[in-house]
């Protein structure tokens, strides 16, 4: 599903840049100057999902995250991060990803991990040492850019991406970078409910209404060189084995994959994927 309408966009943007915050369905329609009937309305046409309940489904998947990266604090500390009391984090939890908090926190000891695009294949990580090695620290300048934001599975980016070019195909030089800006992790966030935005690199004078800029920050870049399907091991593993114990902590800005060259022939890419740090 495409997000076409700009303001939704700007109220989503709004969301994720607050999720840890005690944020309101009134903070997000006054953000948007639009009266709280209208605009949820029109969120709820545009995105499947009312306000209240994308607020709470993004608030619990990145508590998810923060329970697998942030192991110095406890369980306790990460649901009031959120917005949540001891027991009620633990419930809320229990119902959405039948599994308690503890037990899930016992999982990420696994050096394995079930594909949700693939049900039926586990996937291994690599050690600490292998990602440490393959990972530079940077600071990345800002990107301005094209950009369409879709909801849905991320196993539907390929052709997502190929319609995507062909829109702005005549904004696209030898020197364009293509570039995902991602939110969810798959392996918590239901497959359909995915956010990711597509991205060209444009120049400074290009002006459309779907013009952003990504701004950039300091990086942990793991330069990947393999097959698009490992792609989501390789992030995965970066933040289930890599980050923990690297001495950074998680930034929590959007993740980025930008493209150095595409095989499609042979489903191969050499690309950067870089994950927020601080």
């Amino acid at each position: 599903m495409i997000i076409k309408k700009s303001l939704i966009n700007k109220s989503i943007e709004y969301i994720l840049q607050h999720i840890d915050e005690d944020i309101s369905i009134e903070d997000v329609t006054n953000h948007c100057n639009f009266s709280k009937y209208y605009f949820s309305r029109m969120f709820k046409e545009e995105t499947g999902s009312s306000i209240y309940s994308f607020i709470k489904r993004v608030k619990m998947d990145q508590s998810v995250v923060s329970l697998k990266v942030e192991k110095d604090k406890t369980i306790t500390e990460i649901g009031v991060d959120y917005g949540y009391s001891s027991s009620n984090y633990s419930s809320a939890f229990s119902k959405q990803y039948s599994i308690c908090p503890v037990e899930f926190r016992k999982t990420m000891n696994s050096t394995e991990v079930a594909n949700p695009f693939y049900p039926n294949e586990y996937n291994t990580f690599k050690s600490f040492e292998h990602y440490d090695a393959k990972i530079i620290i940077q600071d990345l300048g800002n990107f301005k850019v094209i950009y369409e934001r879709y909801i849905g599975n991320y196993n539907e980016i390929g052709s997502n991406w190929y319609s995507f070019m062909e829109r702005y195909k005549t904004y696209i030089k030898l020197d364009t970078l293509l570039i995902e800006k991602s939110y969810d992790d798959p392996s918590i966030t239901q497959l359909d409910k995915c956010i990711c935005d597509l991205c060209i690199t444009v120049d400074e004078h290009v002006e459309l209404e779907n013009v952003t800029m990504i701004k950039g920050g300091k990086f942990a870049v793991y330069q990947f060189d393999g097959s698009i399907y490992d792609i989501f091991v390789t992030f995965l593993g970066i933040f289930n084995i890599w980050l923990p114990r690297s001495g950074y902590k998680r930034d929590k800005r959007y993740v980025l994959g930008i493209y150095r060259n595409i095989d499609r022939k042979n489903n191969h890419v050499t690309m950067d994927l870089c994950i927020p740090i601080k």
